[in-house]
């Protein structure tokens, strides 16, 4: 039987599109756009967050 896994919550903050590709005005010798890479600082360029986790009591 196939395991199937819960769809993960997509970032609030990225909107599921985690990394962007920015132009910096300027262009390379051969004539392309420079660009940088920028990745959301809160999924870490997941595009998902993290499933809530149960809070355990230790030493109970």
């Amino acid at each position: 039987m196939p395991q199937h896994t819960l769809p993960r919550p997509i970032c609030g903050h990225c909107d599921g599109f985690p990394t962007v590709t920015i132009t910096t005005g300027t262009r390379t010798t051969d004539g392309q756009r420079q660009t940088i890479t920028a990745h959301c600082p809160a999924c870490h360029g997941t595009g998902h967050t993290t499933t809530a986790r149960a809070h355990t009591r230790i030493g109970a």
